[in-house]
């Protein structure tokens, strides 16, 4: 079962991942935000967008479905290493600068999601043959 956990979240976090990434490719392609229906055109003729909604389909599914067996805290927490791939692709991709506040958040979700592993772990009794 902790594969299925391994391999669910990683596939979570690369679909909620890509659909950010996508959705910033969106947005460079349809410069300069405007609100008037040329900007609408631009974005819906990016490709880039309808591959965020596919992404954002295939994290729909693959929430749910851990959803089904994972424990619902570590799940929650772990749903948000996203904001620390899609921050450290961006430096990758974008060439944004990532300082010691973005750091530090990073490092509390992570410490958010160990202390939520942890005490699930540590929460579960073995049950007493009858």
């Amino acid at each position: 079962m902790r594969r299925f956990y391994l391999i669910g979240f990683l596939v979570l976090v690369c679909f909620d991942t890509f659909a950010q990434i996508c959705f910033k490719l969106t947005a460079n392609h349809a410069m300069p935000p405007e609100a008037n229906l040329g900007w609408v055109l631009r974005v819906l003729s990016s490709p880039w967008v309808y591959c965020a909604i596919a992404c954002y389909i295939g994290a729909f599914v693959s929430w749910m479905t851990l959803l089904e067996h994972a424990p619902i805290g570590p799940a929650f927490a772990a749903s948000h290493l996203e904001v620390i791939s899609v921050m450290a692709l961006s430096v990758v991709i974008f060439g944004e600068h990532i300082g010691v506040p973005q750091l530090l958040g990073s490092a509390l979700i992570i410490a958010g999601i160990v202390c939520l592993a942890i005490s699930e772990t540590d929460g579960e009794q073995p049950t007493a043959p009858h």
